[in-house]
């Protein structure tokens, strides 16, 4: 009724008013048909953009809606398969650091530079991956290594098909090839036995000069509660042995317990994980392993650097491996790994060093590199928001200051009405972004006067707002993209001074007690 052209006689206001009034309508026309609005109240605007509802025939259920739209869906991923190929990488860099620590007597060094500490690099591996779906239930997988140790080294290429037989299980056949190897045959069978219950095999046949050299590896595992799993594994042939374990992963821990009984290898492990919940997804974790090859303690901690990467680092110190620093990069799909060898020995200052250094380390670039250049990318991304948005913006300012024009004479009677009852009255309000003492020093206040369109949301001296974003009320618009925004008000209630101040998505319900400004004094 605010909208509607005939209310309004001035030229200006009533064009206003018929492109408001037009939107209006086209939300009643989505809404008022059953098929548009149980689309819409699934999958909101999204849903009604989606491409084929012309096809489906109508006087559907909400239920038969959400299967047509679920299969639509399907028929999009399918045409994304061909463009999809997942790729996946590791490179590993084993670096030789215990000069540092384990130095000859100067009597042997001879030639120049001979009183700099020589850190060599003795080995190095290089893996990747992709698969190219073939079909909805069919994926080629193609792979490939090289390694390199002390200056001896090879590599190998495998290609493997996999198919989803049905929704309870899949198999795959792998072929490989590799210059230090013969060839190899392999078979992954992976199948559901109970919804809590599961088995994969692992079959493989590899030709050497020393004959054919087979393979099987079975894991039985089961869910033995919601957060917890355990895990039965046979492994014949190459490397026998029988392993167990229980596998606990909640929200704020990960805790793992395994025992192995085997050739050449025996031992009993336990690791422990925390996982902290704040934004940069920080996890600390320990872990403790003991066997016939020795015992090594390792813990170590990691965090996410930007929106794709997480840093980890980690300390290893053994008996008899000595003491070593594991760096890892994950970025995206790829993981860059740095085993750094300090010594031989259980050092102190090796242990010392490698605890501190990179603690050390991490946050002067933290500090000094990462924190710049995210904050360097988060006014990037804005910026480029803001430009890819400023033509909708403007158009929604522009429907905004039309909508309060056309305001103006509701809430002139809505304030009558509330003052003649000492009733609501909406003084001040604001809307974007404010600064406050924590902000830095060169952001500015961002905020549009909202005071007419929230007087005119008065209703019986109250008002109401849910929660969702303010941005999309009546006379509201979002004056700073992709940054935080706050709701301010100041209003007066029984003639006693209120105020509020709400985030963006909060709900919002005034008057209240608690809002009131205290004036005593």
């Amino acid at each position: 009724m605010l909208y509607h052209p005939d209310k309004h006689r001035d030229p200006e206001l009533k064009s206003q008013a018929e492109q408001l009034f037009n939107l209006v309508h086209q939300a009643y026309e989505v809404l008022s048909d059953p098929q548009t609005r149980a689309i819409y109240d699934i999958y909101g605007k999204r849903g009604l953009e989606m491409e084929g509802w012309e096809i489906v025939e109508r006087r559907r259920t909400p239920a038969e809606i959400r299967e047509e739209f679920e299969r639509l869906q399907r028929e999009r991923e399918e045409r994304r398969l061909q463009q999809r190929t997942n790729p996946k990488g590791t490179i590993s860099i084993g670096i030789d650091a215990t000069d540092l620590f384990d130095r000859y007597d100067e009597d042997y060094e001879d030639g120049p530079g001979r009183g700099f500490p020589r850190i060599e690099i003795n080995k190095m591996h290089i893996s990747q991956s992709i698969e190219a779906p073939l079909t909805t239930t069919d994926t080629a997988i193609l792979s490939g290594s090289l390694s390199t140790q002390n200056g001896n080294g090879g590599g190998s290429i495998n290609f493997a098909l996999r198919r989803v037989t049905s929704a309870k299980g899949w198999g795959e056949f792998e072929f490989g090839a590799g210059d230090l190897q013969g060839p190899l045959f392999g078979l992954k069978l992976f199948r559901n036995l109970t919804p809590r219950c599961f088995i994969t095999t692992n079959c493989a046949l590899q030709f050497s000069s020393r004959g054919i050299r087979p393979g099987l590896t079975t894991v039985l595992a089961r869910n033995l509660d919601k957060n917890t799993m355990g895990y039965l594994q046979w492994r014949w042939g190459i490397q026998s042995a029988m392993n167990t374990s229980i596998v606990r992963d909640t929200k704020t821990s990960h805790f793992t317990v395994a025992f192995q009984l085997g050739i050449p290898h025996s031992f009993a492990s336990i690791s422990y994980q925390y996982k902290f919940q704040d934004d940069d997804q920080t996890r600390v974790k320990g872990s403790l392993k003991a066997g016939f090859f020795g015992t090594v303690v390792e813990y170590g901690a990691e965090r996410k650097i930007s929106r794709h990467s997480i840093l980890g680092a980690t300390v290893s110190v053994g008996v008899p491996q000595g003491v070593s620093l594991k760096i890892k990069l994950n970025r995206a799909s790829q993981t860059y790994f740095f085993p750094i060898h300090l010594t031989d020995q259980l050092l102190p200052s090796a242990i010392f060093y490698a605890t501190v250094g990179p603690l050390v380390v991490y946050f002067a670039m933290h500090q000094l590199v990462i924190k710049p250049y995210l904050r360097a990318q988060k006014e990037k991304e804005l910026e480029k928001q803001r430009e890819n948005t400023a033509t909708d913006i403007l158009q929604k300012k522009q429907e905004a200051e039309s909508a309060v024009r056309l305001m103006q004479e509701s809430v002139r009677r809505i304030i009558e009405a509330e003052e003649s009852r000492m009733g609501l009255i909406i003084l001040n309000a604001w809307y974007g972004k404010f600064v406050n003492d924590k902000s830095r020093k060169n952001e500015k206040v961002k905020v549009i006067d909202v005071t007419v369109p929230l007087q005119c949301l008065v209703k019986d001296s109250k008002l109401i707002l849910t929660e969702a974003s303010k941005a999309g009320l009546p006379g509201f618009y979002d004056p700073c993209v992709g940054e935080e925004k706050s709701l301010k008000v100041l209003y007066q209630f029984r003639g006693v001074l209120h105020q509020v101040m709400a985030s963006d998505k909060e709900a919002l319900r005034i008057p209240k007690q608690s809002h009131r400004i205290d004036t005593d004094g």
